[in-house]
């Protein structure tokens, strides 16, 4: 068994190496006198949506990518939000375009990611950048938290080949592009993916079976000690709010994963927070680099 000082990975540290890799590719562009654009749509002051923003404009900044955060109102209309993307969708100064989920209920998000040019869709949520993905097409973005957490796998020379991989959630942002990620027929997949969700049967002996847990179904702390196999590599992607009355704020963030009881259990195990968050903003500035490579070739 792993001892609880020796198990972790590191996603702080894997993204630094990601930065590093995509402020070459940036200062690449920067010798043929391009740089990368990246613009942020929010819609209302939903305060996460704007913490997260913030954090992705500074590290595009640090970067070397030049990004702007374009703010509607929250009773813009979807149609003035459509007619927004496709000015910056037509503008050759942003060669990716992120929508900051989420969105007020009268604005359709399949309609509103449908609308942004696929090839600047750094995000990776358009249908032919799903597509693409569902196929094995690499010519495609992929979305960022389930590629990240690929990296993560990859950077932690994980065998995917042949493993037995449980993913927790079927949501379109990370259960399903995740599980079609790892089920290519390629290097760093090959696995037998079980995709279990809130109708699935027999959760607990699934994961039991696992190489591999993917954890991402917004359930506080749902997976146990006794879910883990001690050979068992333990992703946690959940970031659930639970009440905490010791806590200054009444609350406190936990993830999908019984962490300090799973720690000791686990061969490798992301830290919550520290292991899937940080490479989420790597993949998406990634992506944008790609981008402007792509539409400057």
């Amino acid at each position: 068994m792993a001892t609880a000082k020796d198990n972790l990975i590191d996603g702080r540290a894997v993204s630094a190496q990601i930065h590093a890799e995509t402020k070459a590719r940036v200062e690449a562009l920067a010798r043929r006198g391009i740089q990368p654009g990246l613009a942020f749509v929010r819609v209302g002051e939903d305060p996460a949506s704007r913490v997260y923003v913030g954090m992705k404009e500074k590290k595009s900044a640090e970067l070397g990518i030049r990004s702007e955060t374009f703010v509607l109102p929250a009773e813009t209309t979807e149609d003035e939000l459509l007619t927004l993307i496709g000015r910056l969708n037509a503008d050759d100064a942003w060669h990716g375009i992120l929508v900051q989920a989420p969105l007020p209920p009268h604005i359709s998000e399949s309609v509103v990611f449908s609308t942004v040019s696929p090839t600047k869709d750094v995000d990776g949520f358009h249908p032919e950048n799903v597509g693409k993905l569902m196929l094995g097409d690499n010519s495609g973005f992929r979305p960022c938290t389930p590629a990240g957490v690929h990296e993560l796998l990859i950077r932690s020379q994980v065998d995917t080949d042949g493993a037995q991989v449980v993913v927790l959630g079927r949501g379109n942002i990370v259960g399903k592009p995740m599980t079609a990620i790892l089920c290519q027929k390629a290097s760093n997949a090959n696995a037998t993916v079980t995709l279990c969700h809130s109708r699935s049967r027999n959760v607990e002996e699934h994961c039991r079976q696992a190489d591999i847990i993917i954890a991402a179904m917004g359930v506080p702390e749902f997976v146990k000690a006794d879910m883990v196999s001690e050979d068992t590599v333990v992703i946690d992607v959940g970031v659930n709010r639970i009440e905490d009355t010791s806590n200054p704020k009444g609350y406190r963030l936990v993830g999908d994963v019984d962490f300090a009881n799973v720690r000791p259990r686990a061969r490798l195990i992301t830290p919550n927070p520290g292991g899937v968050g940080p490479m989420t903003i790597a993949m998406l500035l990634q992506n944008t680099a790609r981008a402007a490579e792509n539409a400057t070739r």
